[in-house]
């Protein structure tokens, strides 16, 4: 039975357990945030005004981005209780009253911010984990040559345990990342007792002081500031987890007081101590404290990037059911929790990107050169899409909508434009498999498009088709058919095939079409229409959200035809269709994008696994396509 939302233990426990899926990101942000707003190519003194001026604008950036943006306004767009960019672009593109132009743009966009997050998935582990084992470098120096190989050995570790699922080791995500919150508020407490003054960075004044004496200077290190909120993002597409109480109070409660008592305790010794400025918030700790605190750190980070493994296995697997991406082999974990998914295709080329950014920038300092352009830049798209949201769903006044969305767009536009200065020293790769996954989602959907046209020009409506089998009195023999059907109103090409062939069909004919909607879940009760629309000849449309997952013979299980005859699955035939897609030069997409998409064809998972089709069942019947 499902726990009552509104029970308080149960909304504890969801806030307890938001803890270590939603904010693990943003809560390892203070290992590297404020040292890299001081790195030497900013140009900027640790001084008293600087230190003041960066804080003040984590402060700010921790409000306005994450509690006034994300929590106030953008965790109220949810698709039917899903969050994310995909599920907002999902929704958007079923807007009727608008353009097919500007749903089409829209409709890009949120593809693009998506695409980016693939590149956000590699970077996020390499820089968590690295920064978190630099801590060894405080020890002793006599550590700084195992830096690496330890963190590339955390890595494989992370992404080979994947395929056991993450639902054993989510129990300990809570107590971990709550002990590691209480742990950054103490520590930056011990500071601010020394240094109360340092609590007047929340002044406003602070920053722009900033920027009237740093000017050039102070507007590149908004690159660096930006890391502090670079977790944001994933609050809303976990939206769907824990819903928007729990991860608000979460946020308000525990994460967003640690983190401004961190990074002003950092500020606070700072201002005494501007040398520490090498890893200020190592060297908050008591040297007794270091290696716990170090392995608290690593374990926190590895949280980090879990959660955001799952969540490029959630976006793949909505990527997947709304025809943007290829079929791939998607294995349950769990059979309690539905968003318990392991795509291992997606894992170990996370895992190799991980390792290979690892060796490749060799610091924390050099990784964050490529951190955050991916964000931002989905960041200003999921504030695009909000707008038309609001418009639309809310019917929010143009003025109201364009204000806010607006004022958002300059705080972000500032910290875009500031990302993009990183292009050449780094930022440049998570723009570049950006726009390589973008390639591969479009090309995929348009592809999927043009197969579908030529498909419907060699097959008959099913209203002619029938009247022929009426007319000619075509031989029945004994069985059941199920005929996979991509066009409800057409038959199948295998369907034709056979008839023309064999001039015959069984007693039994079962069309079956499975569409997507663009909404996460349909409850099993409404997923199948089903009717008779011929002589033992049934129409069956079954109908699953973007985030369910397709099983045609259980829904299709015990279902009642004519003559008392119920469906069993194991006593069906099931026939399918195999295309084998030529790239061609008629009008379609250009070559390269046809041959990559009959690559993508050739390799993708069979329509047998996904749809969960009992193999010795099945009969395919191949068909040459040309696009």
């Amino acid at each position: 039975m499902k726990a009552n939302s509104a029970d308080p233990k149960y909304r504890a426990a969801l806030t307890f357990g938001a803890l270590g899926v939603v904010y693990g990101d943003i809560g390892t942000s203070p290992l590297y945030a404020l040292k890299e707003s001081f790195h030497a190519h900013h140009n900027l003194s640790v001084t008293a005004p600087n230190i003041y001026g960066i804080l003040s604008l984590i402060f700010w950036s921790l409000v306005l981005v994450v509690s006034v943006k994300y929590l106030v306004f953008i965790i109220r767009a949810d698709n039917h209780g899903e969050g994310g960019v995909l599920a907002l672009t999902a929704l958007i593109s079923s807007y009727s009253d608008k353009s097919p132009k500007a749903l089409k743009i829209l409709t890009l966009m949120g593809i693009f911010g998506t695409a980016l997050l693939y590149g956000d998935g590699m970077i996020t582990p390499a820089i968590s984990v690295l920064s978190a084992v630099e801590g060894l470098e405080i020890v002793t120096p006599v550590l700084h040559p195992y830096i690496i190989p330890i963190t590339i050995a955390i890595i494989i570790g992370l992404f080979s345990i994947q395929k056991h699922g993450t639902s054993v080791v989510g129990k300990v995500f809570g107590p971990i990342t709550l002990l590691w919150f209480i742990i950054l508020a103490v520590l930056g407490i011990s500071k601010i007792i020394e240094h109360p003054e340092i609590l007047n960075a929340m002044n406003p004044m602070h920053a722009f002081t900033f920027f009237k004496l740093n000017q050039w200077n102070g507007f590149v290190v908004l690159g660096s500031v930006f890391l502090v909120v670079t977790g944001g993002e994933a609050l809303y597409s976990d939206l769907g987890h824990f819903g928007k109480s729990p991860i608000r109070l979460a946020w308000f409660i525990i994460v967003l007081p640690a983190l401004v008592l961190n990074y002003f305790g950092q500020g606070a010794m700072l201002l005494h101590h501007p040398l520490n400025i090498k890893n200020p918030f190592y060297l908050m700790a008591p040297d007794w404290a270091l290696i716990p605190l170090i392995i608290l750190a690593t374990f926190s980070t590895v949280i980090a990037s879990q959660a955001l493994i799952t969540g490029v296995f959630s976006i793949t697997m909505q990527a997947v059911q709304l025809q943007y991406v290829p079929r791939v082999r998607i294995k349950h974990t769990s059979n309690a929790e539905k968003g318990q998914i392991y795509v291992g295709s997606v894992n170990w080329v996370l895992m190799i990107s991980c390792i290979l950014l690892v060796l490749a920038f060799r610091s924390s300092s050099n990784l964050a050169a490529a951190y955050g352009i991916a964000v931002t830049t989905t960041m200003v798209i999921t504030t695009v899409l909000f707008y038309f949201f609001a418009r639309h769903e809310w019917k929010w006044n143009p003025l109201v909508a364009g204000s806010i969305c607006g004022f958002f767009l300059l705080i972000e536009g500032s910290f875009w434009s500031a990302n993009l200065l990183k292009i050449l020293h780094g930022g440049w790769f998570p723009l570049v498999i950006g726009v390589i996954i973008f390639t591969v989602m479009t090309t995929w959907h348009k592809g999927r498009e043009l197969v579908s046209g030529r498909m419907v020009g060699r097959i008959r409506p099913l209203p002619v088709f029938l009247e022929e089998i009426r007319q000619s009195g075509i031989q029945r023999v004994p069985g059941v058919a199920v005929y996979m059907s991509g066009h409800p109103d057409y038959i199948p090409f295998t369907l034709q095939s056979t008839v023309e062939r064999y001039k015959c069909m069984h007693e039994h004919v079962l069309l079956i079409s499975v569409t997507t909607l663009d909404y996460p879940h349909v409850p099993k009760s409404n997923r199948m229409r089903f009717q008779n629309v011929g002589p033992q000849v049934y129409r069956g449309i079954i109908q699953y959200g973007f985030m369910d997952f397709p099983d045609v013979p259980q829904e299709l299980e015990g279902v009642l035809l004519d003559k008392g005859v119920v469906f069993k699955s194991m006593k069906a035939t099931f026939f399918l269709g195999r295309e084998h897609i030529l790239a061609s030069r008629e009008k379609g997409m250009a070559l390269w994008r046809e041959k990559l998409f009959s690559f993508m064809s050739k390799n993708s998972q069979s329509a047998v696994s996904f749809f969960k089709l009992p193999r010795s069942r099945v009969v395919e019947i191949g068909s040459m396509i040309e696009i």
